[in-house]
């Protein structure tokens, strides 16, 4: 724990310990939303907020949980406001070691640890100043994560973290527990893989827990390690600006909550209808569903009538787990100033075909 600072998390035990409220988060990809957990009392997060609980019987605590399935920090810095700081939060486990993998568009550890770290401090920022600890879960099939990329933003500011690559796969590789104990898939917990990544978490609580009362140095939010353009990432669908329509269709359907992704976008449903966006930022990145049901339409994009900054994409989804928000970043530390972006549906000749679905822009 050398270089970590808990004072935030000091306090909140204090505050526990007297009878406050607190609330404890959770905010991440599918293992913090509980995929594969038989019900969500058994997936880590509220296992984890039940050891809150039982630690501090005095208090009065609320669950909250963001996570989503297959999406990535990205896409949770532009959301986490309406999804989960506008909640107040006191307590922050932050999970997505597992899901900044993979981009359409960028696919590499620079452009994730930038908007890695906007997010830790959107969250950090917060108006209740929340305690973050770091969690690093991990592909158990093949070991990967990118923790390496997450932990540095996390010593830099001062971050506890618990590994599951540097516990709990290393326990698997040596023959404590096979990779069916731990999961089904490969990736996602099974409960007793959730029982044991909550039991991480709460040894390294529990440690904290016994010295809550000893004075640690004030916490003081550091200045960015990164070029940090996305802290401020905004996301817009219809409810934040008017594109001009020119074939696409408004989903005006109502949103029943933070994992009713599929809603409040726009639809093309057939070859040449477009949509026009005029946006003022210096990152820009469309998020458009990836179907499992197919056939599905394609898009072009072109960024500011440039026929050179052209992207096409395709609606179809090869996996098979479930329909995916899929984003495309079309400019990465561009210029400043309002762009042009212009959305076309190919005329794939589909029979059938599921619209092509734009859900958002994500603006920096």
């Amino acid at each position: 724990m050398q270089n970590e600072n808990f004072a935030r998390l000091k306090n909140c035990m204090r505050r526990a310990e007297k009878g406050e409220t607190l609330t404890i988060g959770f905010f991440g990809g599918s293992v913090t939303q509980g995929c594969a957990a038989t019900v969500h009392e058994k997936c880590y997060a509220y296992r984890v907020f039940d050891w809150w609980r039982h630690a501090f019987p005095k208090a009065e605590f609320s669950y909250l949980n963001g996570g989503i399935g297959g999406t990535d920090s990205h896409f949770g810095v532009s959301r986490v406001w309406q999804d989960f700081l506008m909640y107040q939060p006191d307590v922050v486990v932050l999970d997505f070691s597992v899901n900044d993998i993979t981009n359409d568009s960028i696919g590499n550890d620079a452009f994730f640890q930038e908007t890695y770290e906007g997010l830790v401090r959107r969250i950090l920022t917060g108006r209740k100043q929340p305690a973050v600890l770091i969690l690093n879960n991990v592909d158990y099939a093949k070991g990967t994560n990118v923790q390496d990329c997450h932990n540095e933003i996390g010593a830099w500011y001062g971050l506890p973290h618990v590994s599951m690559k540097d516990t709990l796969y290393e326990q698997m590789k040596a023959g404590r527990y096979t990779q069916e104990q731990l999961t089904e898939d490969g990736l996602h917990p099974s409960d007793q893989g959730h029982e044991l990544v909550a039991a991480e978490i709460t040894s390294l609580l529990g440690q904290i827990r016994q010295h809550m009362w000893e004075e640690e140095q004030e916490y003081i939010l550091p200045e960015p390690m990164t070029a940090n353009a996305y802290e401020n990432s905004r996301r817009i669908t219809i409810r934040e600006t008017l594109p001009q329509l020119c074939g696409f269709q408004i989903d005006a359907e109502e949103k029943t909550g933070h994992l009713d992704l599929f809603k409040n976008g726009w639809i093309g449903r057939k070859a040449k209808d477009r949509i026009l966006f005029e946006e003022e930022a210096s990152c820009i990145a469309l998020q458009y569903r990836k179907s499992v049901a197919g056939p599905a339409l394609r898009a072009k994009v072109i960024l500011d009538d440039d026929p050179a900054s052209t992207w096409i994409l395709d609606g179809k989804f090869e996996e098979d787990w479930g329909d995916s928000a899929q984003i495309a970043v079309i400019l990465h530390h561009g210029e400043r100033k309002k762009h042009r972006i212009e959305v076309e549906v190919l005329d794939d000749q589909l029979t059938g075909a599921v619209p092509f679905y734009l859900m958002s822009l994500i603006l920096a």
